[in-house]
């Protein structure tokens, strides 16, 4: 029998599903789990981030880890790959709530919902003649993965036009041009908006820097849902002072939660949120689907959905 090692609880129905698959299960929190020398002989850890109280390298039968996230930077990538232990994602998983996200808060920046909802507050009956329609605008996506395939399906109801840069420029559905990476800048050059929905890697450490911000025109809507450390905050915040970008909607950040002295805090053109776009009542669900079918493929010797290739980081 396999053994499993889960650092959260889907509750007694769900687990024993896993079970009735073949699996011994071993249910510990994931905040507090520390090596047990029953780990020793664990086939598969099912989990989000443990690694920094447990040392799988002790864990001397691992072979496969099913992650709860989409990124997988939180990983030691180091004993993963001396190892060769599989790594699958949820890839997909949040796409739907994070996509509908995406679209919110663009017509939230465009339509100044901050300010009304500021008046609101202080009782103040004033009307706003700077709104923005949605249609007709170039929206464009730096990474065009699941997340940026659910939002750009919901856009594609407002008549915009959806570019993307993805590594090799392929076509991907519901864009209406792609380009390679090497040829950002002239995408950027176009876009009323910028999503930033690309996997993080040190490839794509600070990616979207000064110079490049500057490639954008004047007065660009940004939105970030994909890790803060692809976009350099200091030169975000100057050119938000400088007016070369409106606006920004950053629910992803270099330093988590967001330090309080940060100035992002303070900035009235900037939207902020705790790393939440990927919340929904479904999330759960669609987590223990992917997990359940994950595991059943694995005691059936089958291809696995969502392995990551480590090197690439994605």
């Amino acid at each position: 029998m396999l053994k499993a090692l889960f650092t959260y609880d889907y509750g007694k129905d769900k687990m024993k599903m896993i079970e009735d698959l073949g699996y011994e299960v071993i249910l510990r929190d994931e905040s507090k789990v520390v090596f047990e020398e029953s780990f020793r002989d664990v086939d598969v850890l099912v989990c989000y981030n443990p690694f920094s109280t447990l040392d799988i390298s002790q864990m001397e039968k691992l072979k496969w880890i099913q992650l709860s996230s989409i990124g997988i930077d939180q990983i030691p990538k180091d004993i993963v790959f001396s190892k060769n232990i599989i790594v699958t994602n949820n890839k997909g998983g949040y796409s739907i709530p994070m996509g509908e996200w995406i679209v919110l808060k663009i017509l939230e920046m465009i339509k100044n919902s901050r300010e009304f909802y500021e008046k609101q507050k202080a009782k103040i009956w004033k009307m706003d003649t700077s709104l923005l329609e949605l249609y007709s605008k170039t929206i464009g996506f730096i990474g065009t993965g699941t997340i940026a395939v659910e939002a750009a399906k919901r856009l594609k109801g407002f008549d915009v036009k959806i570019l993307g840069v993805n590594t090799n420029g392929r076509d991907v559905e519901y864009f209406d041009k792609c380009y390679k990476m090497d040829n950002i800048k002239e995408m950027l050059s176009l876009c009323d908006v910028v999503v930033v929905s690309i996997p993080y890697t040190k490839e794509t450490h600070y990616l979207l820097d000064g110079s490049l911000m500057d490639c954008m025109k004047d007065g660009v809507y940004l939105v970030n849902i994909a890790r803060g450390s692809v976009i350099n905050t200091s030169d975000l915040i100057e050119k938000i002072k400088q007016g070369k970008i409106k606006k920004a909607a950053l629910d992803v950040f270099e330093e988590e939660p967001l330090p309080k002295d940060n100035p992002l805090w303070e900035m009235d053109e900037i939207l902020l949120t705790p790393h939440n776009s990927w919340i929904s009542e479904k999330r759960n669900q669609r987590r223990f689907e992917l997990i359940y079918n994950n595991m059943k493929r694995y005691i059936e010797k089958s291809e696995l959905i969502n392995v990551v290739d480590i090197l690439r980081g994605y």
